[in-house]
């Protein structure tokens, strides 16, 4: 997704040393690759399938994988001896090959266990929000995590469904969101009725948004001068946390903006290189449907200001 867009947005030197927080199948870091020398790269994956499938596709001396979460980004490269880096990558959100691997239960097209775990050892899953969880809870997520317009009936469905049987299944959930949104009020745009409601339950099951701020600030100080962070995201949740979290880096002042000097001493750390966010072209679209949705922007390390 706005492959071009992300090569030119990250400015690669030859020699630099970059990071792709989201590795995926590898098809960002793969391009990232044929345009270093002596440069390395890093790549970063919770999901181990996904790891081991984009370790093989990279078969390089100066490719790195690392099993982890992009969250635990500084402890991740200080345990490979890296303290400095000259750009990193973050593509949000589920990944391709993840959404193509159908027995993971991310997408709603087809039936399988109800997992949505990005990395399979970690203990919470789908089927144990939508069959533990209160109602009101359940609600809430996919109110906030999905912005789902009838989150408290589709809730509500689901915990009579869930005293009659276990629910096990995506196909088990998709028929209960049709049963509680009415045809008649189905979205114009023709998206699935069941994608806010899978959305909300993968970014609760892998703790996908608190602390993506924090995420993103600490990738901002690993950056040296001129070092670019590129982020892809996929949604409007995602895409404000990015810009707002830019904005703060690129503007870190907290003075009344009504004196006429700054006196809190906080300086900007990166300047916006995208102050809109860059979208897939028609040609894109046509191509690769998924990056409909897709937004990408690019801030950029400044100079140490003493």
């Amino acid at each position: 997704v706005l492959l071009n867009d992300c090569l030119g947005g990250l400015n690669i030197v030859p020699d630099g040393v970059y990071v792709d927080g989201t590795l995926g199948g590898g098809g960002h870091s793969s391009e990232i690759l044929k345009r270093l020398t002596t440069g390395r790269l890093i790549g970063i994956d919770r999901d181990p399938n996904a790891l081991a499938a984009a370790s093989a596709r990279l078969d390089a001396p100066n490719f790195t994988p690392v099993r982890g979460n992009f969250h635990d980004v500084k402890a991740l490269l200080s345990g490979i001896g890296i303290e400095r880096i000259d750009g990193a990558l973050l593509d949000l959100g589920v990944s391709s090959h993840q959404l193509d691997e159908a027995s993971r239960g991310f997408s709603y097209h087809q039936d399988a266990p109800l997992d949505m775990r990005m990395d399979p050892a970690e203990p919470l899953s789908a089927a144990d929000i939508v069959n533990s969880w209160s109602e009101r809870d359940i609600a809430r997520i996919l109110r906030d995590y999905g912005e789902e317009n009838w989150a408290v009936q589709i809730a509500r469905v689901l915990c009579d469904r869930r005293r009659q049987a276990r629910i096990e299944t995506t196909a088990q959930l998709v028929d209960i969101i049709d049963a509680a949104i009415p045809k008649r009020v189905r979205a114009k745009d023709g998206s699935h009725p069941a994608r806010r409601t899978f959305q909300a339950l993968r970014i609760a099951v892998n703790d996908e948004l608190e602390p993506l701020h924090q995420a993103l600030m600490d990738f901002a100080s690993l950056l040296g001068p001129g070092g670019r962070l590129c982020v892809i995201a996929f949604h409007s949740l995602e895409d404000r946390i990015v810009k707002n979290t830019f904005r703060e880096l690129n503007d870190p002042c907290t003075c009344p903006r009504d004196i006429p000097l700054c006196v809190c001493g906080k300086k900007p750390q990166v300047r916006l290189v995208t102050r809109k966010p860059i979208t897939a072209s028609d040609a894109e679209l046509s191509a690769n449907p998924r990056a409909r949705s897709a937004t990408l922007r690019v801030c950029e390390k400044r100079e140490v200001v003493k």
